[in-house]
């Protein structure tokens, strides 16, 4: 079983939480969520906010904050082989419904295919809001461009 090791970003003023399906060993590593560099989560945020990629970990989390957007995951521990969510097995899920419960949070947003499919099954009635899946910013997601990428993102962002 490996657990999740990154503490959730939020304030008492986010407004919408985007949940990624488990940190890869490269974000494990590096102690923060979508740390692999091929990784275009950063880019995609910083473009859909109209701002310069952040490069620091506070920097990350200032634009996270700024923006009133909340990261984090929906597991809380499973067995993976290395960053593949295909291998993903025995998903514990994390206690995403005290972070909603605590903030401003009205919308969620599953970043990729295993997020969305395991908050739909284990947290969606906890937290009592619907996710809107977005396209995984991951590099395993060739399909989608950069640019691709950022307008629907930016497009599912924005609406109200």
């Amino acid at each position: 079983m490996v657990l999740h090791n990154i503490d959730p970003v939020y304030d008492e003023n986010s407004r919408m939480l985007i949940l990624g399906s488990f940190p890869s060993v490269k974000s494990r590593e590096t102690g923060f969520f979508y740390g692999h560099p091929q990784n275009r989560f950063w880019k995609v945020l910083a473009a859909v906010f109209g701002e310069r990629t952040p490069a620091t970990v506070s920097e990350k989390k200032a634009m996270l904050l700024r923006n009133n957007v909340a990261v984090w995951d929906v597991i809380k521990s499973c067995e993976i082989t290395g960053s593949s969510d295909i291998s993903v097995k025995n998903a514990v899920p994390n206690d995403v419904a005290a972070i909603v419960k605590n903030t401003k949070i009205t919308r969620v947003y599953t970043n990729g295919a295993l997020a969305s499919r395991l908050y739909e099954k284990t947290l969606e009635k906890r937290v009592g809001i619907k996710a809107t899946p977005l396209p995984s910013t991951s590099p395993a997601n060739a399909a989608w461009s950069l640019p691709r990428l950022t307008a629907f993102w930016s497009a599912a962002l924005r609406e109200k």
